[in-house]
């Protein structure tokens, strides 16, 4: 079988979404960016079942996949999903001292998350997901119909 282009291609592919996700953001370096992200990314790892996050990983491309399964203990308590704004506050704590995530970093992330993945397979993966953690990947009404926590 030949390389999956995916891989070919990922370092490429890897480029473009931080340097979108860098504009987005409105951050000057991707270190800044690479945190923000790996924050984003970690706050839904924490709240996942191992089950649903590999289901999750297997609709990102292969460096993104590659940062959220990284350093993940499978045996940590879930940790509940809470509005927006709580996990937005959550994300700018992990690695504190070099976090430059802005508020709504979760929005942003998913924006561009959007534009750099499969579009079918990432909603049929979503629709695989319990509702808080496909409200956690809203970025337009869906999150209006999600539960009153994600409303914030």
């Amino acid at each position: 079988m030949p390389m999956p282009q995916e891989y070919f291609a990922a370092s490429r592919d890897f480029d473009a979404f931080m340097e979108d996700a860098k504009q987005a953001l409105g951050h000057q370096s991707h270190h800044q960016t690479y945190t923000t992200v790996e924050a984003v990314l970690t706050v839904f790892r924490r709240r996942v079942s191992v089950a649903d996050g590999l289901r999750f990983a297997d609709a990102l491309p292969p460096v993104l996949r590659a940062i959220f399964v990284a350093g993940w203990d499978p045996h940590a308590p879930l940790r509940p999903f809470t509005s927006r704004a709580e996990m937005d506050a959550e994300a700018k704590t992990i690695r504190q001292h070099h976090n430059f995530a802005p508020d709504g970093a979760i929005l942003t992330v998913a924006q561009v998350l959007r534009r750099h993945v499969d579009a079918d397979r990432f909603a049929r993966m979503l629709a695989s997901l319990p509702e808080p953690a496909r409200a956690f990947w809203a970025i337009d009404d869906t999150l209006q119909n999600a539960p009153k926590a994600w409303a914030e």
